[in-house]
């Protein structure tokens, strides 16, 4: 099919006086395909109500090209101006694919990365009837041509790459988010469904569908990202290659890729993940994270890279998840001063290094790091006496630290570190993170670490970084026979919580006033701080830095001995409604040291010099560094 017989097509659908926007589909499909002989253009109608562009002509091994959305003709909203017309779905297609024509079958307008190209009116409506406009012609086809011939364009900058995949995990998460909502019983919306059930089951008890579809979006772009990580062919990189490559350190993301992978995958997501494989091929991942490194602003490449996908991604859930990334000298200072405590308070000369194996007492449900006797319900298990936890971990920072300074201890003594790791440092750091994105960025970060400083995976043990809820405690069964290997996500997050002997707790819990964490568990545990206050209104109590603080005390207390050392708001130092939880601190624990950062907007405080009161952190609440000690029974 020619222009020509296109536009009397058209025509004569169009004076029929029926017609509506799907009428002319079949045509305009025609058209493209005659013009684009070498690539395959697909109309989906089944996509129409997921948010997927109308057509989509990709290369003949399925890479997608470009991308064509259509509206009914007369249609004057083709830029996506007009806040009640396209402006919302069109700024989420611009923002995502990076080649996408809007057109009403006679004006077609391109947008590249973004931006607009230019346009192009082949035709126009006179009276009840299509006229052709041919000196638009060469026009149209030159316009057809150059965006069928586009190649992928070599993504060279972190901020290009945080911005695309940020664009394409906000339209998956749309497209889920629609799915989840359409009533249909179908397949695949059996199957969303239920791995929504699981999640809320087993990880989030509080999860709404629209929670889920971010969760799922964010899994999907990261997870891409740390199979990329570890792809030296980009040429080739799809969803299928992303599910080999991904870790066997974290058994969870590869499982979700396994099913990404599989044929049966819900075609209305299957192209965007294809879109974004597109994405990876055309970077260089390994040279823009050593561009990042050089950048003396970014001590941490990944953590950089993160927050530049979640500002694009996301900026309020990073507000509202209480999400803000520690600077390098306060995680250092805290790592060392539990390294000092542990060497000086509890006579542990290698401090975070010990690997000393104590005996404890638990149910027996065992993970691959323990042993007991056989046939019991319980028994004793030997653990490393120096377990470390960090509850809210965000993308791994104070846990690679503790590597790092570990390593410091073994620099000199290579041949005995693989071991060392194996068999004393992974079964004891361990990690808890309720954010895709976050958990993701742990995941890869720790695994690089680990592979700098010589360490090679030769078993398929995980990091033990795990998908979970710090607050939410350990008796969560899954009510569903999908995605049974979240379930062992969630069980092996359970053992920490139920068994291990936790004596470091360390990190930057979520300073969140409006914390959307109210679990019966943590919030009956949280009553030991409001007991006998009879204010008029103790909600700040309610504060999600202090439900953590709460939970490093009760693991603590649990185990009978041990360090918390945090970087938190400082509200709880001074607060009137704060008082019993300043006693309770002093009941449970031996040594307080508090390091006041100071740093709140609202008190309008002077540093001694008399200059601005700065934060460490871009925020209005101050922040201080607090370690509590809780030293063995015979101390």
């Amino acid at each position: 099919m020619d222009i020509k017989e296109y536009i009397s097509t058209v025509n004569q659908k169009f004076r029929a006086g029926n017609a509506t926007e799907h009428t002319y589909r079949g045509a305009l499909e025609q058209l493209m395909q005659t013009l684009l002989p070498k690539l395959r253009i697909v109309n989906e109608p089944k996509r129409e109500k997921c948010g997927a562009p109308d057509y989509i002509a990709s290369r003949k091994d399925g890479i997608p090209v470009f991308y064509i959305e259509a509206k009914d003709i007369g249609d004057n909203d083709l830029d996506g101006h007009n806040p009640h017309g396209h402006k919302e779905q069109f700024t989420r297609y611009k923002q995502a694919l990076d080649y996408i024509i809007f057109t009403d079958y006679l004006d077609f307008h391109l947008y590249e990365h973004g931006g607009f190209v230019d346009s192009v009116r082949i035709a126009e409506v006179k009276g009840d009837k299509i006229v052709a406009l041919p000196e638009n012609e060469d026009k149209f086809l030159n316009l057809i041509e150059h965006v069928g011939n586009n190649a992928i364009q070599s993504i060279t900058t972190a901020s290009r790459l945080a911005k695309l995949m940020a664009g394409k995990a906000r339209l998956l998460e749309n497209i889920i988010e629609q799915a989840m909502n359409d009533e249909t019983e179908s397949y695949a919306n059996e199957n969303l469904r239920g791995q929504y059930q699981a999640f809320k089951d087993v990880l989030i008890q509080e999860l709404k569908p629209t929670d889920f579809a971010d969760i799922y979006a964010q899994t999907i772009a990261y997870g891409m990202f740390a199979a990329r990580l570890h792809d030296d062919t980009p040429e080739d990189f799809s969803r299928e290659e992303a599910a080999r490559l991904i870790p066997k350190t974290n058994p969870f993301l590869r499982q979700i890729f396994n099913n990404l992978a599989g044929n049966d995958l819900d075609e209305r997501i299957a192209w965007v993940v294809d879109d974004l494989a597109t994405v990876f091929q055309a970077t260089n991942i390994q040279k823009i994270m050593q561009v990042y490194a050089q950048d003396k602003r970014h001590h941490d490449p990944m953590i950089h890279f993160y927050e530049d996908f979640l500002s694009e991604y996301n900026p309020k859930l990073r507000k509202s998840k209480g999400v803000w990334y520690t600077p390098q000298p306060v995680v250092e200072f805290i790592v060392r001063a539990v390294d000092e405590i542990l060497q000086k308070e509890f006579g542990l000369q290698e401090g975070l290094a010990d690997y000393s194996i104590i005996e404890k007492e638990v149910a027996i449900e065992q993970s691959r790091d323990r042993h007991t006797s056989d046939g019991a319900k319980h028994g004793m298990c030997k653990f490393h006496r120096v377990q470390i936890l960090d509850p809210a971990t965000g993308t791994g920072t104070f846990l690679a630290e503790v590597v790092n300074q570990i390593y410091d201890r073994y620099r000199d003594n290579q041949g005995i570190w693989q071991q060392y790791v194996e068999q004393h440092l992974l079964p004891r750091l361990n990690g808890f993170e309720i954010l895709m994105a976050s958990y993701a960025v742990a995941h890869i970060k720790l695994d690089m670490l680990l592979a700098e400083t010589g360490y090679h995976h030769n078993t398929d043990k995980r990091l033990h970084v795990y998908l979970t809820n710090s607050l939410e405690e350990s008796n969560n069964e899954p009510r569903t026979l999908f995605a049974q290997w979240l379930s062992r996500e969630a069980t092996e997050a359970n053992i920490i919580k139920r068994d291990y002997p936790v004596m470091v707790m360390l990190g930057n819990p979520p300073y969140s006033v409006s914390s959307q964490n109210k679990g019966d568990w943590i919030t009956g545990l949280l009553d030991d701080y409001k007991r006998n206050l009879n204010e008029r209104n103790i909600q700040p109590l309610s504060d999600d830095y202090i439900k953590f603080i709460r939970l490093a005390q009760h693991y603590i207390e649990r185990n009978g001995e041990g360090i918390m050392a945090y970087i938190s708001n400082n509200s709880f130092l001074d607060g009137l409604i704060h008082r019993q939880m300043r006693q309770e601190l002093m009941r449970v624990f031996d040594k307080i040291y508090i390091l006041d950062l100071h740093g709140n907007s609202r008190k309008k405080e002077t540093a001694p010099d008399g200059g601005k009161d700065e934060n460490v952190f871009d925020i209005m609440q101050g922040v201080s560094i607090n370690t509590f000690v809780k030293l063995p029974k015979n101390k």
